[in-house]
Parts: C-alpha cells; structure tokens; sequence
C-alpha cells in the first residue's frame, strides 16, 4: 500500500508542478466563458455573415407572382427568361439562385437551381413563404376571412412550466435545465478522453523510454497501474475544484456588479441558483471518478500494449464507442426524453452511465432505485475493468518489438503470473 501511495505522489507532484497545470486552471474557464460569448454573438447575427442572396422565380402556376417578401439577405424577383437560359447563368454568380415553381405545385415537386449548394437559411424561407402564400391562397379560395383568421393567430398563447415539489410550487426552469444537462454530457465526456488519455501516454512514455523495467523491479504491475491512474484522476479532480471555486468567484462578482433591477445577467444568476447544484456536482463528481476508474484502466491496458501512440487506433475506437455513442444521443436525443427506456438503460449500463445519467439528473426524474442501482454497477465495472486491465498490463509493460492484437490481449490475460 505504501507502495502505491507514493506512486500516486509521484504522478500528482510531477504534473501538479508543470506550467500547463496552472495555465489550465485559468485559461480553460477564461476560454469557455469566450466561446459562450462568441457563440452567443454568432448565433445572434449569424445572417449578418451570409452574402446577399438574388432568387429569381419562374413561376409555372401564377399562385406566387409578386408575393414573395424580400428580406434582409434575400431578394425575390420575377425571371424573365426560361429556365434553361436562368439555370445556365448559375455559372456566372454564385450568389444567384432559380426557384422554379411547377403549374401543379401540388403534386410536382418545387425546385431551386444554384452553382452550390443553397443554404439551410434560404430553401427554409422559401418554403416559408410558400406555405404562407399557399395557405392564403386557399383560404381566400374557399371565402375565409384571412384579416380576422390573422388576427386570431396574434394571440400567441405561452405556457410556463411549473414543478409541484413536497414544499410547494416553483418554476421548472426547462431551459436552463436542459443546458445544465448537455453541458454535464460534454463536460464528463472531455473529462474521461482527456484524463484517460493522460494515463495511456504516461504508460507508453515509461515503457518506450525503459524507464518501467526500473520502476517494475521495486513495485509490482498493478501497484504502477493502480497509482499511475488515481494519481492522474486526483489531478483532475484538482482542475475541476478550482474550475468550480472560479466559477463561483465569478458568479458572485456578476452578481454583485449586475444586481440592478431589469439585469439580464442579474436575472440568468436568480434563474440558475434555483437549481440543485450541490447534488447535481456530487453525482458528477461521482460518475467522474468511477466513469475515470473504468475507462483509464482500459487507456493503460492499450498503453501498455503498444510501442507508439500511432499504434493505439485499432484499440481506442471499441473502447471509446460506447462512450461517443452515448454523448451523440446525449446531444440530440436524450435530454429532450430524459426518462424514455433508452435514457434510463444507457444511465445504467457502466459503459455509458457517465454520460447518459448526467443528462438525467438535472431534470429531477431519476428514480432512487435507478440512481442506486446505475451507482453500485458502476463500481462492480470499475473493478471489472481494472481487473482486466492489471492482467493485461502486467504483460503488456515488458513487451518490446511486437505488433499486440486482440487475439494476443487474450493471451496476456490468461497468462499465469
């Protein structure tokens, strides 16, 4: 035991002390907080980056004739010639397009001709338009008012979701929830490839250097590997405290400097202060470190199996899978149906419970027995994995010049020690 814990020291010491460490603490925060900014302003003015857009229209059934509404980036007007001569002035300009509606729109596909490929933006307000025009085209058509119809529409009816707790009634904060959720998905999901991988690259650097056979005479395999991982994870549990101690810091600063009444910011800090943060951060802490344990245990295996990172490739992808496989539903799928049979299965499942579950959890429906039973098969995977991989690594580390495979892994692993 000694043994190991001084390896952990040596690990924690030697990267604690490196200059990145530091620029990490403060840098990463500092540029997530300016990707948000600049996202933010990106997403806002996004049409302010697109060119001007010139649509010429051939209209085959005079449903649309003088109808369409230009907009800021996007023209419409009449085409005066066929449209052979229209689509082949497509070369001359990229930033023309040809709309070419058919007599029997109905039942003939619309088309739009460009040089490349139209823009999401542009073929989505055409069709806006279209439909809208269509729609009062056939109203009219069949003697509905559309002025009193329009008016009727302007009475947009909003709903505010409310959550019924045991102490009463609040507001259920829908969408900072679902942020708070993909952002724990990405978050967990950077935290176990990056830390992971710190583990692989040590192993590999230790073994190409030989500096392993030296430390393998003093400790056995699973002494290296077990204190070479927890070292690794304490280290980043370090990062994502003192990312969280700045977090607050700032918070509070923002809170203070933006408290007037009306304060957008002001208002976002009152809205995310209404969720459970403190519970929310002990299941990430949780599926962290056994999410870690599980899957660093399996980086040194591969680390320990090959000569050169350019060697991992064939091994990272089936290890990583499951994981990447989880964080692209995660992100699409699951946190709109955070309590579907698919969300709570992969919040069970040790492979992708540390991401699956962490979307989950913000949105207040996962049942105790779930969580209970997602927590304890997580660290009967850790052991799992670690016990796999120590079998691995023993024979891993002291194997020099040859090609390893899954057939030979095998092998390793029914070795006798």
């Amino acid at each position: 035991m000694n043994k190991v814990l001084l390896i952990i020291q040596r690990e924690y010491v030697t990267r604690v002390r490196k200059k990145a460490f530091i620029v990490m603490i403060f840098v990463v925060p500092a540029l997530l907080l300016g990707m948000s900014a600049l996202i933010g302003y990106v997403a806002k003015n996004n049409q302010e980056l697109s060119n001007d857009q010139l649509v010429k229209v051939i209209d085959e059934s005079n449903a649309f004739e003088g109808k369409f509404h230009n907009q800021k980036h996007i023209k419409f007007e009449p085409a005066k010639q066929s449209i052979t001569d229209a689509k082949a002035g497509l070369q001359e300009n990229e930033d023309l397009s040809v709309l070419l509606i058919p007599a029997d729109y109905a039942k003939k596909p619309v088309q739009i001709f460009s040089k490349k490929k139209p823009s999401y933006h542009l073929t989505e307000e055409v069709e806006k338009q279209m439909n809208s025009i269509a729609s009062t085209k056939s109203m009219i058509d069949h003697h509905i008012d559309t002025a009193f119809l329009n008016s009727i529409n302007k009475n947009r009816i909003s709903v505010n979701p409310m959550e019924v707790t045991a102490t009463g009634t609040k507001d259920a904060n829908v969408g900072t929830t679902m942020f708070v959720g993909i952002a724990c998905a990405i978050l967990i999901y950077l935290s176990l490839f990056i830390y992971g991988a710190q583990v692989m690259r040590g192993v590999i650097e230790e073994k190409t250097s030989r500096i392993i056979e030296v430390i393998i005479s003093s400790v056995k395999p699973f002494q290296l590997m077990l204190g070479k991982i927890i070292g690794v994870g304490l280290v980043g549990l370090t990062q994502f405290g003192a990312w969280i101690l700045l977090s607050v810091i700032s918070s509070k600063i923002a809170g203070h400097a933006f408290s007037g009444p009306g304060s957008p910011i002001a208002g976002a800090l009152a809205v995310i202060a209404t969720i459970p943060f403190g519970y929310i951060m002990g299941c990430f802490i949780f599926y962290f470190l056994t999410g870690y344990l599980l899957y660093s245990a399996l980086f040194a295996a591969v680390g320990s199996a090959v000569d050169s990172e350019t060697e991992t490739q064939q091994f990272m992808f089936p290890i990583t899978l499951p994981l990447l496989f989880t964080y692209l539903l995660s992100v699409t799928v699951l946190f709109q149906a955070p309590d579907s049979p698919l969300a709570v299965w992969l919040s069970i499942i040790p492979f992708t419970a540390p991401v699956a579950m962490m979307v989950r959890i913000p949105f207040g429906g996962v049942a105790p027995w779930q969580l209970a039973l997602s927590m304890s098969l997580m660290v009967v995977g850790f052991l799992f994995t670690t016990y796999v991989a120590a079998r691995i690594y023993r024979v891993g580390v002291l194997m020099y010049g040859k090609k390893a495979s899954f057939k030979e892994l095998a092998k390793w692993f029914f070795y006798k020690e």
